[in-house]
């Protein structure tokens, strides 16, 4: 048999990042392990110590080997003593009166960020609209638009990204792992 590809397996990234969520994996770290699963799968594979069982799909063969590669990844993060003592500060020695920079808050945001991106441009439009200085009013106003459908925008746009935030997909995009 074969072994996969990199493109197979860079197509079970969705995987790999639910079964990371699945493992209690704290947000902050979960972009950094599954970096560390599909480099180290992709390492395994081309030394040639991936080897399926034959009998079995490809695809399920593939997703039972990377199951076990994440829990051994998981298992040797949680051993770690810098995971389970430090957590960084983005600003350690932040100007007099001004709090430092929490980086879970800052990672929980950019993936916020990237998710209001993939939205279409009508509900990015609005929902950046009235996050600015504009009521929504005004910014119907400003599009000649009544505001009755302006706020019907306004709410389609706002559950497609509740949705968009609460599927069980990682909260990061394609282009996170490199």
């Amino acid at each position: 048999m074969a072994s996969p590809s990199i493109e197979v397996l860079w197509a079970e990234r969705p995987f790999v990042a639910l079964l990371l969520r699945a493992l209690h994996v704290p947000a902050r770290d979960r972009e950094d392990l599954l970096q560390t699963v599909l480099l180290g799968a992709w390492k395994a594979i081309r030394a040639r110590r991936y080897r399926p069982d034959p009998r079995r799909h490809p695809r399920h063969a593939l997703r039972a080997w990377l199951h076990g590669v994440v829990w051994r990844q998981v298992s040797h993060y949680r051993d770690k003593a810098h995971v389970r003592c430090e957590i960084l500060c983005g600003a350690p020695l932040a100007p007099a009166g001004q709090a430092p920079l929490e980086i879970e808050g800052e990672l929980l945001a950019r993936a916020a960020l990237r998710e209001v991106a993939a939205l279409p441009a009508g509900h990015r439009e609005v929902l950046l609209a009235v996050a600015g200085r504009l009521s929504l009013v005004a910014w119907a106003r400003k599009r000649r638009m009544n505001p009755n459908s302006a706020a019907t925008r306004l709410r389609r746009a706002r559950r497609a990204l509740a949705e968009r935030l609460a599927s069980p997909r990682p909260p990061f995009s394609e282009g996170a792992v490199r």
